[in-house]
């Protein structure tokens, strides 16, 4: 029958389809899961289909026997009332009955075939949905479990990147802190050297701090006659 396998043609393009393009497994198995359901829905159309033209062959084939036993039953009635040509006639009409009743039989096995064949693909459907149905939330587990791995892999690059980064950071400052010693290196070299002997002469030169001693013993020489005149004149008083 074309639509049996139109149907297997389709279920299995349907699933394979899907695999092939398969990006997220976990909606995958949802769009498989619909797909299926789709098509378990179309089957179960199609069967009742079948079986009715089973139901519709085998009453006419039941009819036809009816109608081949009722022409024999007359026949033999009309031999046993010496009527052989009315014997005839039923025996006749039988044989004709009879072709007709071969191609119902043929019909209905075909049918019953056809049906058998739908209600084997209904029962496949029905299984492979509920063998999805089990294994879904272990496929979505495993496709949660892939994420958060790659997002963890994701944060270690980042970290990694970071550590980089740092060690980036430690070696400008390790340039830094090497210019600036360069800097100060050149600063020192590029100062003026102290003269040293100018710094003897400063050591050794008198001139100033003899002036100071000079001065100082001028004003003790000055101010000492002074002192004694007015302590005579003081001790004089007294003596009055």
């Amino acid at each position: 029958m074309s639509i049996l396998k139109r149907f297997k043609d389709i279920m299995s393009a349907n699933i394979n389809t899907l695999l092939d393009k398969a990006e997220d497994p976990a909606k995958m198995v949802d769009q498989i899961l619909r797909n299926l359901n789709d098509d378990l829905n179309k089957v179960k159309a199609e069967t009742a289909s079948v079986m009715a033209e089973v139901a519709r062959s085998q009453r006419q084939l039941d009819e036809c026997n009816q109608e081949i036993e009722k022409l024999m039953s007359f026949a033999k009635k009309a031999v046993e009332a010496g009527n052989d040509d009315d014997a005839r006639l039923f025996l006749a009409k039988k044989a004709d009955l009879a072709q007709k009743q071969q191609t119902l039989q043929e019909q209905v096995n075909i049918a019953s075939g056809n049906a058998q064949k739908m209600k084997q693909m209904h029962d496949k459907l029905i299984s492979e949905i509920n063998g999805l149905n089990q294994r879904r939330s272990e496929i979505k587990a495993k496709v949660a479990s892939a994420n958060m791995q790659n997002r963890l892999n994701d944060i270690e690059g980042s970290l990694n990147s970071s550590t980089q980064n740092m060690g980036a950071f430690a070696r400008m400052e390790e340039k830094a802190n090497s210019m600036l010693d360069q800097a100060n290196a050149m600063a020192q070299l590029n100062a003026t050297p102290v003269d040293e002997t100018t710094a003897l002469m400063e050591k050794y030169n008198t001139t100033s701090s003899s002036t100071v001693e000079d001065e100082l013993a001028s004003l003790k020489q000055q101010s000492a006659p002074a002192i004694e005149d007015e302590l005579s004149a003081l001790k004089n008083s007294m003596n009055d």
